[in-house]
């Protein structure tokens, strides 16, 4: 069971979409999760923050009350709500200075938006987020939450039986520094920081430190448990998988997909991945793995993989740990194996020639900083989504031009991203194709996997999607100390149906008020 206060709207079903109203509270709060207590920027003062879940086709107006005051860490913010496309709503999309000015100390900010994964020209029923601060790298902090919206008629229900807040489970990695020490000293040393911990629902070990228990997930015998598995991971994936037990693939990043059987998975940074286990074993204890990669312990002696992991009980087994011992040499679930199910449209993007490819070439000529076909993203002093409101059209209107990729309405967009680097690429504003994954040699259109984190890891690696939301959209490494050392570029998608028209961005009051209230801050509160 996770410890989250939930924020639900009960008794309403599909039928009946509701404006659920959320009251959260960003804080500075204590908080050891692996036994090394600090102060951390939370939402709601826990770490993972408060879990926000919602019914399909609810809309939500979440009051962001800025209340932050530690000095060692940012204290103005925004916050990304991850997977949602955001259609007519790009300014509540999050990232700062590309949708938005950040939210200064002592303010309070509304995100209103519809859930129900509504573009700008279709309507795509996804279901599971998660949210997290998009100011530097404000959520290495503990600015991370899920955020999960429930469909009572889910294609896929008849294979599970169980699907509630104790069957979410997130994975993290754990800091002992603050964030902007641990970024002063990567751009000093080069090195990126390597986490403490690894945490399993908010709970970890690290090397030396106190036996913190391990989070419990509680089973009953032959029932069958939908895992929403979600990484509000920083840097490192997550091997995910249960000793004794196999699980099916049914979900990519709020996508369901026909369902296929594994033993293991990698979720990567900001990956969401549902898999359905069922407990048909021997009533006891079983040890959940999801030892995080990415990072040497040479460089942190707090960090031990093999510490992260949590227990899954069975109804009836005794509280003890376990004492399985299983290893993650089953068959791993490669994305190029998945396609989405039939009412998701597979392969929607067609397989003609696109009418815009990018090919984004990653290289690092001056350490530790990245470049994107010889460009390393800088925050723009204007935000993107202002800038196109203002008028920005041709790729020479915009500040700095370099790094915003103009496209315009109903175009299919390719993008190709060679080489490696286990870089987790999110796009915002749209899930996308992944006509061709590390693993695969050629193309698939006919029914490609759908999310909207893909890792490159080799080869060529290539997804398309739509041009059918218009809007600023980031497209960056999910590695956070990454992005914030320029991995990344920025869309400005279909400029003049942002000011006039059906798909004209709604711009409230607040939203318009943050960027002369955050100029005006001390730097030392920015």
């Amino acid at each position: 069971m996770l410890s989250l206060l939930t924020t639900t709207l009960l008794a309403v079903h599909a039928t009946y979409a509701a404006v659920v109203n959320v009251d959260l509270d960003i804080v500075n709060a204590k908080v050891s999760p692996d036994g090394f207590e600090r102060s951390a920027v939370t939402a709601g003062g826990s770490f993972p923050g408060t879990l926000i879940t919602v019914n399909k086709g609810d809309s939500v107006d979440i009051a962001t009350n800025n209340q932050l005051t530690d000095p060692t860490m940012r204290r103005s913010t925004s916050i990304h709500w991850h997977g949602f496309f955001q259609a007519r709503s790009s300014y509540a999309d999050g990232p700062s200075f590309v949708n938005q000015c950040p939210i200064p100390p002592g303010k309070t900010f509304h995100y209103a938006f519809d859930t129900a994964g509504q573009t700008g020209r279709q309507v795509v029923i996804l279901s599971f987020y998660w949210y997290h601060s998009h100011l530097s790298t404000q959520y290495c902090d503990g600015l991370r939450g899920a955020f999960i919206v429930y469909d009572p008629d889910d294609p896929l229900k008849d294979l599970y039986d169980v699907d509630d807040e104790s069957t979410i489970i997130t994975l993290a990695d754990w800091y002992h520094d603050p964030a902007p020490d641990a970024q002063d000293k990567f751009f000093q040393g080069g090195i990126v920081p390597v986490p403490d911990s690894g945490l399993i629902n908010g709970k970890g070990r690290f090397v030396g430190g106190p036996a913190v228990p391990y989070a419990v997930i509680t089973v009953e015998q032959n029932k069958r448990y939908r895992f929403r598995l979600v990484s509000l991971s920083c840097r490192p994936f997550h091997t995910f998988w249960i000793d004794g037990h196999n699980f099916t693939a049914i979900e990519l990043d709020g996508v369901e997909h026909d369902p296929v059987v594994a033993q293991n998975v990698e979720v990567y940074a900001a990956q969401r991945v549902s898999v359905i286990v069922t407990a048909n074993q021997t009533v006891g204890n079983y040890w959940i793995h999801a030892p995080p990669t990415g990072g040497s312990p040479t460089n942190n002696p707090n960090f031990d993989p093999t510490l992260t992991k949590a227990i899954l009980r069975y109804v009836g087994a005794p509280n003890v740990e376990p004492t399985t011992t299983g290893t993650n040499n089953g068959h791993k679930l490669d994305d190029a194996e998945m396609h989405p199910i039939a009412s998701e449209g597979p392969g929607k993007t067609g397989s003609q020639p696109p009418d815009v490819a990018f090919n984004l070439v990653i290289s690092q000529p001056n350490l530790p900083f990245f470049d994107i076909n010889g460009i390393s993203y800088i925050s723009p002093t204007v935000p993107v989504l202002l800038q196109i409101l203002s008028g920005a059209a041709a790729p020479t209107d915009f500040l700095p031009s370099e790094q915003v990729l103009l496209i315009q309405p109903n175009q299919t967009i390719e993008v190709s991203i060679p080489g490696g680097g286990a870089h987790p690429f999110h796009l915002h504003g749209h899930n996308f194709d992944i006509v061709q994954t590390a693993t695969q040699t050629s193309k698939n259109y006919v029914n490609p996997p759908r999310r909207d984190v893909v890792p490159i890891l080799g080869g060529n690696t290539t997804f398309r999607f739509q041009s059918d939301n218009p809007g600023a959209w980031f497209l960056h490494c999910h590695i956070d100390w990454h992005l914030e050392a320029g991995l990344a570029v920025v869309f400005a998608e279909s400029p003049a149906e942002n000011i006039n028209g059906p798909h004209k961005q709604i711009t409230p009051d607040d939203w318009k008020d943050l960027c002369p209230e955050y100029d005006d801050l001390d730097p030392d509160l920015q």
